[in-house]
């Protein structure tokens, strides 16, 4: 079914669109994107796709509003040019933290994000590691949340670290689930840093919840925006005796001054997905940043929804290179 489907990229996930269309056997389908001086946005599909199942892939990464409104805006072009379904990729969902109301009169814009979205005419969603599971429950059209975990988990896994001196580590009570998973990967125990944020985009970590001491940790995180909450994870796990501290995100946003802060940490590396386009200018400003690619996970969940197949079999490709690790077994 994928010689009905046709694959457009915006402007935030060009290098990522091209990979996963690579991956498929298919072409970039032509698609014309203009930023008036007024700021206004006009994105018109150069091909036809009347009758025909679009994928519109297309992280809302910094900037965040201007690359939601691409979206919405090929959507309605879609739609009135008679597309079929429209899926879009969304592998970084923007606006995904504020997902409640942590204090009087503010406003809930991941569901608003959500209802633009589906006023706008899409038909299915796919994102990688949403910020908070329960935004699924947002949408009323099917929407898939992938993951990046597995794809961490493999590259920890052939480091070869010696299973007794490894812990994950929860950056916060909330990352739990999700460093259980890397946990169950890697056969490893898991540890939670205690923390709180006293202001936004400020973090005072307080204490340690496991056994870190002389332990190689591998801190897991769906997102480094500006890098305090982990450079604040990485030196209080070190202050608690930690041996080395390795970091897995999904998300490397990046913003202000997070690689500076990042290279002068104690942090041995951070190991990202490309979610977030990693421009030059930032590879430039560290060594410890390595990038690995979400493409073959996201052209195989095309392939499954196409062809109304598991989407979670996309994963046994991880499992399968799991299969000749040797067994590891927990402190």
């Amino acid at each position: 079914m994928l010689n009905e489907t046709v694959l457009f990229a915006l402007t935030s996930s060009t290098d990522l669109a091209a990979s996963i269309a690579n991956h498929l056997g298919m072409r970039l389908g032509k698609i014309k994107i203009e930023h008036f001086a007024d700021g206004e946005i006009m994105v018109t599909p150069q091909e036809v796709v009347r009758g025909g199942s679009v994928f519109i892939i297309q992280s809302t990464c910094p900037p965040v509003t201007e690359h939601l409104m691409e979206v919405l805006v090929c959507i309605d072009a879609l739609k009135r040019a008679s597309a079929a379904e429209i899926n879009v990729i969304m592998p970084y969902y923007g606006y995904a933290r504020q997902d409640r109301k942590a204090d009087a009169h503010q406003p809930i814009t991941a569901k608003l994000v959500a209802n633009l979205l589906q006023v706008a005419g899409a038909d299915r969603i796919v994102t990688v590691d949403l910020h908070a599971a329960q935004i699924q429950g947002y949408f009323d059209i099917p929407i898939d949340d992938m993951t990046a975990v597995p794809m961490l988990g493999r590259y920890f896994l052939d480091k070869q670290f010696p299973n007794e001196d490894l812990v994950v580590v929860s950056p916060d009570h909330g990352g739990v689930v999700r460093a259980r998973k890397l946990a169950n990967i890697l056969n490893a125990p898991i540890a939670i840093v205690d923390k709180r944020r006293p202001r936004p985009n400020e973090v005072e970590a307080q204490n340690v919840i496991g056994k870190v001491r002389g332990k190689i940790c591998i801190i897991i995180d769906d997102i480094c925006d500006t890098a305090g909450s982990l450079c604040a994870a990485a030196k209080i796990l070190k202050d608690h005796g930690a041996r080395e501290v390795h970091v897995g995100v999904t998300h490397g946003v990046f913003s202000r001054d997070a690689l500076e802060k990042i290279e002068a940490s104690d942090i041995c590396e951070v190991v990202i997905s490309d979610t977030v386009p990693m421009t030059e200018e930032k590879r430039r400003k560290t060594t410890k940043v390595i990038q690995l690619s979400m493409a073959d996970v996201l052209a195989e969940t095309i392939d499954a929804i196409q062809n109304h197949t598991s989407v979670s079999s996309v994963y046994d490709m991880y499992e399968s290179k799991n299969e000749g690790s040797s067994p590891r077994e927990n402190d």
